[in-house]
């Protein structure tokens, strides 16, 4: 099967969020810079696109320049996080300039939408008691960053 790599249409900020995206991942590097040449005085020099690795997940960053679209939730990207801490790291590192939205989802700087996802939290909705399902969806609901401690104490699998 031919690899997929996302591709962002950004105006002129391809570089500056593939350094920002970069930063925030443990295993991530930029992968190269293709720049206009003359072929575009008014832009020469400046980056064209960005290539860029988070995970193992590639990305490419496109300086096509002001459209009349822009990114939206209509796509998003979900970020599967372990733990607390990194449910914490990727939500801070990445409202940092950004905005907050309700069940877990954001806005970064760019304006691009993320889904920081606890693990747990798919554990709870997949339980296979439809009262601890329901109770930890409704607590999500009422998030923003989402909390595992208060989804499990919703859920009731742990003593309040």
């Amino acid at each position: 099967m031919p690899k997929q790599i996302p591709c962002l249409w950004f105006d002129t900020e391809a570089e500056e969020a593939a350094r920002f995206y970069t930063s925030i991942w443990p295993d991530a590097e930029i992968l190269g810079t293709l720049r206009y040449g003359a072929e575009n005085p008014e832009r020469e020099g400046q980056a064209l696109t960005v290539s860029w690795r988070l995970g193992e997940t590639e990305y490419v960053g496109l300086n096509g320049g002001p459209q009349d679209w822009s990114f939206s939730e209509a796509i998003s990207f979900q970020i599967l996080c372990a733990d607390q801490d990194e449910v914490d790291h990727y939500w801070n590192r990445l409202t940092d300039g950004g905005e907050e939205a309700p069940c877990g989802w954001l806005k970064d700087r760019f304006g691009v939408s993320w889904q920081v996802v606890p693990v747990r939290l798919l554990e709870l909705q997949a339980d296979p008691d439809p009262d601890r399902r329901q109770r930890a969806v409704q607590e999500m609901f009422t998030m923003r960053k989402i909390v595992i401690a208060d989804l499990e104490r919703a859920a009731g699998s742990v003593s309040a």
